[in-house]
């Protein structure tokens, strides 16, 4: 990480402008679908789900030593069973997988070597040695001691077998996911039985979709939709006894017509752009749908200086809400802090609606204040949410656990993007400890108050907009006259007034007597009585004192 002198001494990433999206995607549902319609895209869906288990046996078993001439052979082999089109759009998605189960195993490999960096550093304290805020400290008792030395040998042996897997270029996938796999052995806590289990494995191992193709007819010449919405299918060699159109194509009796992006996706199609399309069955619902995605021209970032110019809203992200404040260009909290909550329990398509609805309540809170950004903490638990970093705090590895840190900022940059905002993405780093000491007793009043994340989304946005999260840097004025200058960063150089003084506080509840009985007092103190005689020469007898 790069040193920062906003914020003292310590080093922290700078803050900046999140990249856009780079692809759309939009979905209908394939509605009025004949039995004869369903037939096919099953048997369709199984023939080639066949062919992509294959290939991404071949592909698993070359490793590292896969090439080009590699990649061409085995589409050679499934072009027969399919056509070219499948056959690439195939070994383009089995590619896919095998890179993201190595990314995948090099994280984990990451996890290991952190948890055995971690058991060997506290094995070597002292018995009952306190930790400091950068190590950890020893184990409370011999017992707990003997005992991750026995995890320790445990992880070394996990280690060893990574590592051998990684340098062969070994990877372990399972399509239709290991999460469903791992199902079929508890049905009965899944509420499924043999048969809807079976369905649901089928259905996640069908392979319907094809990539898009620019200057062919509607830009994908596997899956075609035409502007009217008629969705035909180039069946596999195997299957072209089936087709219901010249060319081996069947269509289908369903009409899509795209609410969301409709017209974007009709001025690709007409001029003949590319365009992707997948059909997947909803076992649960008992539906079919067709999902278009295509690329589009990255925009080019909008600088940070005019994501700062009209203020930024800090968020704080939490377990199950965002805190938000609105902070003006100089870093000074306008107006009350807003909370947009979501629940994450429930099934992934609950939780994913749940975080789309924050989202939408914070983006529209944004827009009506009109600023240009959101500052956002850049979170990653990827090493944080181990037990051996934390060890007996399982309520803390299971709150950052559940924090939706990834699907958080793909949902929140795509939706940003389409609201015309842009996303200042900052350090985390004592956001919310420096946040509570610096902001949160100055900004809470007798009817409001402010929580420790209300504080910390002040000091994310504060970092988001260059200024350092204390209120004040410079050191104690010389003396009354205060010679050294203006000390607050909260306004520039060319800022009318930065130097006058401050209005006196509206509110005037806390002062005890009311101003009359204020000046009264003030007029009448012993010290004031004291002066007015020596200065007219009148005796006053005082019980406290006797003075002329």
């Amino acid at each position: 990480m790069s040193r920062s002198a906003s914020d003292g001494a310590a080093s922290f990433t700078p803050p900046f402008v999140v990249t856009g999206p780079t692809g759309v995607a939009v979905r209908d549902r394939l509605k009025d679908l004949t039995a004869q319609d369903e037939l096919v895209l099953r048997l369709a869906g199984a023939h080639l789900g066949s062919l992509a288990g294959r290939d991404l046996k071949v592909r698993c078993a070359d490793g590292l030593g896969h090439d080009a001439e590699r990649w061409a052979a085995r589409k050679r082999e499934l072009t027969a069973a399919s056509s070219a089109r499948w056959a690439g759009s195939i070994t383009r998605v089995t590619h896919e997988q095998w890179a993201l189960a190595r990314r995948g195993r090099l994280a984990h490999l990451r996890s290991l070597e952190a948890g055995v960096r971690t058991i060997e550093h506290r094995l070597s304290q002292p018995i009952g040695r306190r930790g400091t805020k950068r190590e950890p400290g020893g184990y409370r008792s011999k017992r707990e001691w003997f005992a991750k030395s026995r995890r320790l040998a445990v992880l070394k042996q996990r280690l060893a077998t990574e590592r051998a897997d990684w340098d062969a270029g070994r990877v372990h996938v399972v399509r239709g996911g290991r999460r469903l796999l791992n199902t079929r052995h508890h049905l009965e806590e899944a509420g499924l039985t043999a048969q809807e289990w079976r369905q649901r494995w089928e259905a996640q191992r069908w392979f319907l979709q094809a990539d898009g193709e620019s200057g062919k007819r509607y830009g994908n010449q596997t899956i075609r939709v035409t502007p009217g919405g008629e969705v035909s299918v180039r069946l596999p060699t195997p299957l072209e006894h089936l087709a219901n159109a010249p060319h081996g194509r069947y269509v289908l009796a369903a009409r899509v017509a795209f609410r969301h992006r409709g017209t974007e996706w009709a001025d690709r199609i007409e001029t003949d752009r590319a365009v992707a399309y997948r059909i997947h069955f909803d076992v649960d619902r008992s539906r079919w749908y067709l999902t278009a995605s295509w690329r589009r021209a990255t925009a080019p970032a909008v600088s940070l200086e005019a994501a700062r110019a009209r203020g930024i809203i800090g968020v704080d992200t939490n377990a199950d809400h965002f805190a938000a404040w609105r902070l003006d260009r100089h870093g000074n909290p306008v107006g009350d802090p807003k909370r947009f909550g979501y629940d994450l329990s429930g099934p992934a398509s609950r939780r994913d609606a749940q975080v789309r609805h924050a989202i939408t309540g914070l983006l529209r809170w944004a827009a009506s204040c009109g600023v240009a950004a959101i500052g956002i903490e850049d979170l990653d638990f990827s090493a944080d949410k181990t037990r051996e970093k934390h060890g007996r705090r399982r309520r803390f590895r299971q709150l950052i656990s559940g924090m939706p840190t990834g699907r958080l900022k793909a949902r929140l940059v795509a939706m940003a993007a389409e609201a015309g905002l842009a996303i200042v993405a900052v350090d985390p780093a004592y956001t919310s400890r420096w946040g509570a000491q610096h902001w949160r007793e100055p900004m809470s009043t007798p009817r409001r108050k402010v929580s420790r994340h209300d504080a910390a989304s002040i000091a994310v946005g504060r970092r988001a907009l260059g200024h350092p999260i204390r209120r004040r840097t410079a050191p104690p004025p010389h003396d009354q006259s205060d010679h050294a200058g203006h000390r607050t960063v909260q306004a520039g150089h060319d800022d009318r007034g930065r130097e006058g003084p401050r209005l006196p506080a509206a509110d005037r509840a806390h002062d005890a007597r009311p101003p009359e009985q204020e000046s009264r007092t003030r007029a009448t103190s012993a010290s004031n009585t004291v002066r007015d005689a020596r200065r007219t020469g009148i005796r006053v007898h005082n019980s406290l004192l006797d003075t002329v």
